[in-house]
Parts: C-alpha cells; sequence; structure tokens
C-alpha cells in the first residue's frame, strides 16, 4: 500500500541511504538542476536545495526591484542603505552560514570568497550564487542525519543560540524574508505609478 501509494518513481540512492542531486523533483523550484554530489543524509540535501533555491528566487525577484527603482524604507540597519546593499548582505550571511557551521563542527574552513561589492552585484551575482551552491554542497555533504538533528546548542556570530539545524533552517528563512520584503515594495512601486 505504502510503495503504490509514494508512486514507482524515486530518487536515485546508493546502499547507504545517501541521495544524489538530481532525481525526480516534482516541485515547481529549480532544485533539481544542481547534479553530482551525494549527500549522506537526505535532511541536509533538502535544506541545502530549499536555501540555494530561495537564494535563486531572491536574486531574481531583486533584479526586478532594481529594474524599477524599488526605493527602501529609511532604517538604520545599513543593509537597506541601498537596493545593491541589500543584496549583498543575504549573499555575506548565505556564505557566513556556511564558514560558522563549518567553524563549530570543526570542519575546514570553506574559503569561500567575500560576495562582490554592492556596486558589482548586479553583474556578478548570478556567478557568486553559484560558487555558494558548489561550497554548500562540498563542505555538508559528509553530514549525517545525527549531526544534522543534534541538540547541541552553540551561539551564532550574532549572540543567538542556534543549533546546526536552526542555522540551516535559518539559513533557507533569510532569503524568502528578503524576498517577500522586495516583493511588497515592487507592489507598492507598481500601484504609484
Amino acid at each position: 500500500m505504502w510503495r503504490a501509494w509514494r508512486g514507482t518513481r524515486r530518487h536515485p540512492v546508493d546502499s547507504m541511504g545517501s541521495e544524489r542531486l538530481g532525481g525526480t523533483n516534482r516541485s515547481h523550484h529549480r532544485v533539481a538542476k544542481r547534479v553530482g554530489v551525494t549527500f549522506r543524509s537526505r535532511g541536509v540535501r533538502a535544506l541545502v536545495l530549499l536555501q540555494m533555491d530561495e537564494m535563486d528566487r531572491l536574486f531574481a525577484v531583486w533584479r526586478k526591484a532594481k529594474r524599477l527603482g524599488v526605493k527602501l524604507p529609511v532604517t538604520r540597519d545599513p543593509a537597506y542603505r541601498s537596493v545593491d546593499l541589500l543584496m549583498r548582505h543575504p549573499l555575506r550571511a548565505c556564505r557566513g552560514y556556511l564558514t560558522w557551521l563549518c567553524e563549530v563542527l570543526d570542519r575546514p574552513d570553506p574559503r569561500v570568497p567575500d560576495p562582490p561589492e554592492p556596486e558589482k552585484v548586479a553583474a556578478q551575482g548570478a556567478a557568486y550564487l553559484k560558487v555558494l551552491a558548489k561550497a554548500w554542497e562540498k563542505h555538508v555533504a559528509w553530514m549525517p542525519t545525527k549531526g544534522l538533528y543534534s541538540v547541541t546548542v552553540y551561539t551564532s556570530r550574532w549572540g543567538a543560540p542556534m543549533t546546526v539545524e536552526a542555522m540551516f533552517e535559518h539559513a533557507v528563512a533569510h532569503p524568502m524574508r528578503h524576498r517577500l520584503q522586495l516583493e511588497e515594495l515592487i507592489a507598492k512601486t507598481r500601484k504609484r505609478r
């Protein structure tokens, strides 16, 4: 009954239970395009794919906002001084989440370069997203499921207590929040025209 309900198409899984990127994906997201990395944990794989998909979606919305000349709200947050700084912020954060995870899990420094400077984000941002995706795949594919669900609490760089799973989930939600903000600002900009 369970197999019949699930259907016959399955992701390729090796004998260790690892899953290869690029298996059947019925969602509307573009997550299946990253192929060739074996993850020990399906949970880690899912969170990496979701995060990079959200980063891609944010970048597309950001480009639209930039093209439309969206004005950001006045705030003390330095990331909101310009639309270019606003996009550089999640690019830098995505890198920072990975370096933090490697640091707290005693893994080698992933040596991901800094994101492009704000004035170069439009021209170099898409290429940098590919660098980030490869770095995440390379540096967390080793992680077993028990590592993801460990209850050990670490301190984030901004002082919040975080488990490994909480940091992964934060990395997924962060670009979603900025995308929603930009989508709302785009809607307001269009209403004014």
